[in-house]
């Protein structure tokens, strides 16, 4: 019944959307100016208007939602007045005088590929400021800098709504004179125009459009189903492998385990491995708030990256709905704040630990505090240039307010209950009071090694999808393929759960029995080598630059890496819990 009336307002919700987009002849269509920057740097964006350009006497924002302000929008109304199937020739939009400055800037922008953004009835459209002229042949190289001041939008219908929307600027450009060579007080004029065509086109309704027309960002993107079943095949195969010989040695430990020596010395020969250090397995680890802390918040995030595959998979985000997958994930990751605290004084409280209202607060800290002094520095920094990337005022005090009234009460909540919810830990052996000494380990199952096999093999099953996804995030594609996506992210967590039981019982075969936190930082590790294929990719296989744009990547690339180690360490903390919980309570101790 519930699903039902979901399905019943998701259609409404879905009706009254198509109503609101319906015009009828001669009807005012709403457009707006968002933003402008430099096309290579996806998030150093700067409002329209900050540019000496055609700009209303009293500039009116739009509200905006919340996904919206996130990603840096900031519209305004526009001077152009577009009317349903009225076409306009050459209309003129303003003239500006253009001071030395005013031109200096303009050339800086179009010399820094500045592209623009206008939205038109909830449909984004892109293009050029102007273009810039090189003649290498004469020396000194001269350099003529030309501005576009002409837009011709053209715009298809569909009966009465709109459904694709396209724009032209280079019909007519003027070259700028160098500022150097202007005198004091001279002003340049730019006449500024438009013209709107419309178009009928009944092959495209309103539930596709904008995804045809002009591409503005390129969409080269396919489904690389060869690279995706290479991967897949070789991570089944390797991990296969790992755990073949993990459960043939597991066997024989247990047929050896099991079997009752009359001879005393041959019995002490035999008694070695992981059984040795049964009273010692299950010795609660230091810092275990920590450490709760973390298999909490990576269980939030567990849950609220599962969530969102599920919507995109159902169809909630698309080209033209702007931005709800940041305020979904907002939303999510606040909801799923009550599965982290449940989780982590569950396990805290299991653990013997003795102050769970401190651990509360320790595991609402553990991600957040980190994440809000980066932000703070990128914050500062784009507030410092002026990019639109700077979260208004009001918007800051709307997410703090949601942090303080949502998501950190969930995670009281949560805590209350996973408090009274937990019973002693089902430990299948007994402690002994007395650490028993560790013998000398190997260096092929030292924990450097371990980081690095436990990061690696992880790593490798998200190698191929992991170009596609920053180049979504941090580049100008559109990744649509969530498909694809949810089963590398499934494929993620199945190699990270089976590579730290395997690591976990070759170190306890060497009778260390130090696994609590081995076991999270080695699946965790796989962050430091994503964070390490960041560096990469920026360097070889993006054109970024600029302060606040290396700013903001830098920053959140690290926040984002620290997130992974959460999540995937608390993938690898419950396997080898599971793992260890299995292999003790079947053999034979005595």
């Amino acid at each position: 019944m519930m699903a039902f009336s979901v399905l019943v307002l998701l259609c409404a919700v879905a009706s009254a959307n198509a109503a609101s987009h319906s015009f009828s002849q001669g009807a005012h269509v709403p457009m707006y100016v968002n933003k402008v920057g430099p096309y290579f740097n996806t998030h150093e964006t700067y409002h329209y208007y900050s540019l000496p350009v055609c700009r209303p006497d009293k500039i009116i924002s739009r509200s905006l939602t919340l996904g919206e302000v996130l990603d840096g929008d900031r519209m305004a109304n526009a001077l152009h007045s577009i009317k349903f199937k009225t076409d306009v020739t050459n209309k003129e939009l303003c003239t500006m005088k253009l001071s030395a400055d005013d031109i200096q800037t303009l050339s800086d922008a179009i010399d820094d590929l500045y592209y623009f953004e206008f939205i038109i009835d909830d449909l984004p459209v892109r293009g050029f400021l102007g273009q810039i002229e090189e003649h290498v042949i004469d020396l000194p190289s001269i350099f003529k800098v030309y501005l576009w001041t002409h837009m011709t939008f053209t715009i298809e219908y569909n009966d009465k709504q709109i459904v694709s929307v396209d724009v032209s600027e280079k019909h007519n450009e003027v070259e700028l004179p160098q500022p150097s060579s202007m005198k004091s007080g001279e002003a340049f004029s730019v006449h500024y125009t438009y013209s709107v065509e419309w178009k009928e086109n009944k092959s495209i309704d309103f539930a596709s459009r904008g995804l045809h027309g002009k591409v503005f960002f390129p969409r080269t993107f396919e489904i690389h189903w060869l690279s995706i079943i290479n991967s897949v095949v070789l991570t089944v195969l390797m991990v296969g492998f790992v755990l073949v010989l993990v459960m043939k040695a597991l066997n024989r430990d247990f047929a050896r385990y099991s079997q009752v020596e009359d001879d005393l010395e041959l019995q002490a020969d035999e008694d070695q491995g992981w059984k040795m250090v049964s009273s010692d397995v299950f010795r609660f680890p230091r810092y275990r708030g920590i450490l709760c802390a973390v298999v909490g918040n990576g269980v939030q995030f567990i849950i609220t990256v599962a969530a969102l595959l599920f919507l995109a998979l159902l169809g909630f985000f698309n080209l033209h709905r702007h931005h709800s997958m940041n305020a979904a994930g907002l939303f999510l990751y606040v909801l799923a704040s009550f599965f982290s605290g449940y989780v982590s004084n569950r396990l805290f409280v299991q653990l013997d630990g003795q102050n769970w209202a401190w651990n509360i607060v320790l595991t609402s800290s553990a991600f957040n505090g980190p994440f809000f002094l980066m932000w703070s520095t990128a914050n500062t920094v784009a507030w410092a240039t002026g990019s639109t990337q700077a979260l208004p005022a009001t918007t800051i005090i709307l997410l703090l307010l949601i942090w303080l009234l949502v998501a950190f009460p969930l995670t009281v909540v949560g805590g209350i209950l996973g408090k009274n919810s937990t019973g002693v830990m089902d430990a299948p052996c007994r402690t002994k009071n007395i650490q028993r000494q560790i013998p000398p380990i190997p260096w092929y199952r030292a924990l450097p090694v371990q980081l690095l096999v436990g990061g690696f093999l992880p790593f490798s099953a998200i190698s191929v999808e992991l170009y596609y996804i920053f180049a979504t995030v941090w580049g100008r594609e559109l990744y649509t393929l969530y498909g694809v996506l949810f089963v590398v992210f499934s494929l993620l967590l199945a190699v990270t759960a089976c590579i730290s039981a395997a690591i976990t019982y070759f170190q306890l075969s060497s009778e260390d029995y130090r696994w609590w936190w081995r076991s999270v930082f080695a699946s965790g590790f796989t962050g430091a080598f994503v964070f390490g294929y960041s560096i990469f990719y920026f360097y070889s296989r993006s054109n970024m630059s600029g302060l606040l744009q290396t700013t903001q990547y830098f920053g959140y690339t690290t926040i984002a890496c620290y997130a992974i180690f959460m999540m995937l360490g608390t993938v690898g903390f419950y396997s080898s819990l599971y793992f260890v919980h299995y292999i003790y309570k079947n053999v034979k101790l005595d």
